[in-house]
């Protein structure tokens, strides 16, 4: 069964610093692109960063020059560096992937279960 997993999040005080990790488990065979979502309290989930298989990146304009997306295809394991901490930047965060695994060799949408990121002032 493929699974994303992430860990990393916790309590920070503004200002400080976070590193998520999402590693993709199972039998894969190929992943296109990874990223991060995430949702607040009483809003939508939302795109934060996301990473192609050639390393193209792209960030929601109220992260960039703080956080950075990176990935380590030989571990199938996607890293959110997340600098300059905002409250506003509290949320659960969610790993998000595409790609060909034993559960659907056609190519799928995995998500994982979230982990919460708060950020105190």
């Amino acid at each position: 069964q493929v699974q994303l997993v992430e860990s990393g999040g916790g309590l920070v005080q503004l200002g400080g610093s976070l590193r998520l990790s999402c590693a993709a488990s199972g039998r894969i065979f190929r992943i296109y692109s990874m990223g991060w979502y995430r949702q607040a309290p009483g809003k939508q989930r939302e795109l934060v960063t996301s990473i192609t298989s050639g390393g193209s990146t792209n960030y929601a304009d109220s992260v960039k020059g703080r956080f950075t997306i990176s990935r380590d295809n030989a571990k199938n394991t996607v890293y959110l560096q997340m600098n300059s901490l905002k409250p506003e930047d509290t949320a659960v965060y969610y790993c998000n992937a595409d790609l060909e695994g034993s559960d659907f060799p056609s190519g799928d949408n995995y998500w994982g279960q979230g982990t919460q990121v708060t950020v105190s002032s």
